[in-house]
């Protein structure tokens, strides 16, 4: 059995119910098994002090996650066109992953969550990529054989699955947004299995 990371930041929810059908799709594959985790929030004036354990939710990443995982499902709200600043914070302290080649090799994966329609979801998923590449992780978008692409009216990119939250961040995930992050999930997980058959064996590098 290997795991799957699905990492995320949510601050009003959507993104963490993207994150929940990721995993979903993760565990429809054999041998395959979905790990959720988030960051805390930063202080915009000082760092602070935060439980190490959620008040609810998933629990607080450690690097030891992304380590032991054989892929990564990473997800963010936008914050002009880039991912919220939890979520950097958190990558920013990954430098001893990069410096031992962790990462390298494992699949990867993004997605996130806008209030309109035209709120930088795709700049956002390329933002998640660039720290990945450079882990040297093997980057899944969601093709078209995904044809609900096609058809949705709401969220959805060939880079990674986003959803419209709406300005007021109330609305729910639509079916087709739904069915992309199952589709991304099964993926994901279907490549770390090709990729890093086992999560204590070494992956592609």
């Amino acid at each position: 059995m290997i795991d799957i990371l699905v990492l995320y930041y949510s601050r009003y929810g959507a993104t963490a119910d993207m994150a929940q059908w990721i995993a979903r799709g993760i565990d429809e594959v054999d041998g395959a098994q979905a790990r959720i985790r988030t960051v805390p929030a930063v202080s915009t004036v000082c760092e602070a002090v935060e439980d190490s354990i959620p008040a609810s939710g998933a629990p607080y990443a450690s690097t030891e996650d992304l380590q032991e995982c054989a892929g990564i499902a990473m997800g963010s709200p936008t914050r002009f066109g880039n991912m919220a600043a939890p979520l950097k914070y958190f990558i920013d302290g990954t430098s001893s992953l990069w410096l031992s080649g962790a990462l390298s090799g494992k699949p990867g994966t993004v997605f996130t969550s806008t209030s309109s329609m035209h709120g930088g979801q795709e700049t956002t998923l390329l933002s998640m990529m660039l720290p990945l590449i450079h882990h040297g992780m093997v980057m899944l978008g969601v093709p078209y054989t995904s044809t609900e692409l096609l058809h949705t009216r709401t969220g959805g990119t060939p880079y990674g699955c986003s959803h419209l939250a709406g300005t007021d961040s109330q609305l729910s995930l639509s079916e087709e947004e739904k069915s992309l992050c199952k589709q991304q999930g099964k993926r994901l997980a279907l490549a770390a299995t090709l990729l890093c058959p086992t999560s204590t064996q070494r992956p592609l590098r």
